[in-house]
């Protein structure tokens, strides 16, 4: 399932962010900690021209600890800073307004207001975390992509200067896993997905990774061999039935993906370190094996 979704007005955004930046002090990047890589936006790396950032997991509330300690130490490096966060817990966000000031200790010697830029994918909570920074409701929240169309900047009372920025995808997104894991956390418009598709995908990793939480969500007697079996029971025990007893599978698809997103299913992280690392050795051996072929084709100078 190959999803391309950039809308004219992420289109819009990606050049006023490119116009603002060079007046930014700092970058607060909104990751969903349940999958840190995959809604991790590389257009905010080249974007943020070399900007020190803090790298937000929001929705760690959601997540699993033990893999989002792990990634908050993978993050925590050079000019950059991870920190788990659950947006409207007032108590880490005012912990992550300190780091803001931690981070750029010049302006605040200067008493001047540190200018933040908040970044991230649709979806992952900035509009929810401005409103923790201002400590009352100013930017629009909802749990859909794409709410906040335009570039809007607020001031707050503890120093902090805040421009906030529609949630911008990719144009393509090329990992496969990815597109699953931000179609099933909600962060693509349901409209560009395939509900059965992506709750196999969940499935399959649910089996894998989290089978206990699976079987004591959906009552399972036993834990299925294949995604295909877990949907079907899924069905039958949700009442996801047609006529003639036959399982309904996208009805018992939306319930699944539903429960997911909901943390109904249990505190779950999609990815690890070291898998991100591994691929990150696949490309790499990949970029060489290419680099190699290009020379190999090359003409003998000789000749």
């Amino acid at each position: 399932m190959a999803i391309q979704w950039f809308p004219g007005h992420m289109h819009k955004a990606r050049k006023e962010i490119a116009k603002i930046m060079p007046k930014i002090d700092l970058v607060v990047e909104v990751l969903d900690a349940r999958l840190p890589v995959s809604s991790e936006n590389p257009l905010v790396h080249e974007l943020r021209s070399g900007k020190p950032v803090i790298k937000v997991l929001n929705k760690s509330d959601l997540a699993d600890e033990v893999r989002t300690r792990s990634w908050v130490e993978h993050f925590s490096t050079g000019d950059t800073q991870a920190i788990p966060l659950c947006c409207d817990n007032k108590g880490e966000v005012k912990r992550l307004a300190a780091l803001c000031k931690k981070m750029v200790p010049n302006r605040v010697s200067a008493d001047r207001p540190i200018r933040v830029m908040i970044m991230g994918i649709p979806n992952v909570g900035k509009s929810t975390l401005i409103n923790g920074l201002l400590g009352r409701k100013i930017a629009k929240v909802g749990n859909e992509p794409a709410i906040t169309k335009a570039q809007q900047r607020f001031v707050t009372h503890n120093g902090l200067a805040i421009y906030d920025t529609p949630g911008i995808l990719w144009p393509k997104i090329l990992d496969q896993d990815s597109t699953f894991r931000l179609a099933a956390s909600g962060a693509i418009k349901d409209t560009v997905m395939e509900y059965e598709e992506v709750a196999l995908y969940a499935l399959d990793f649910l089996l894998k990774d989290y089978p206990d939480l699976l079987v004591a969500r959906f009552k399972l007697k036993e834990l299925p061999e294949k995604p295909e079996q877990a949907l079907d029971e899924i069905g039958r025990r949700r009442g996801c039935l047609r006529s003639g007893g036959v399982v309904d599978y996208h009805k018992a698809a939306e319930i699944l993906i539903g429960d997911l997103r909901a943390a109904k299913i249990g505190r779950l992280t999609f990815e690890t370190v070291a898998e991100w690392q591994h691929k990150a050795q696949l490309r790499e051996a990949a970029r060489l094996e290419e680099l190699a072929r290009i020379e190999q084709e090359k003409p003998d100078s000789k000749e």
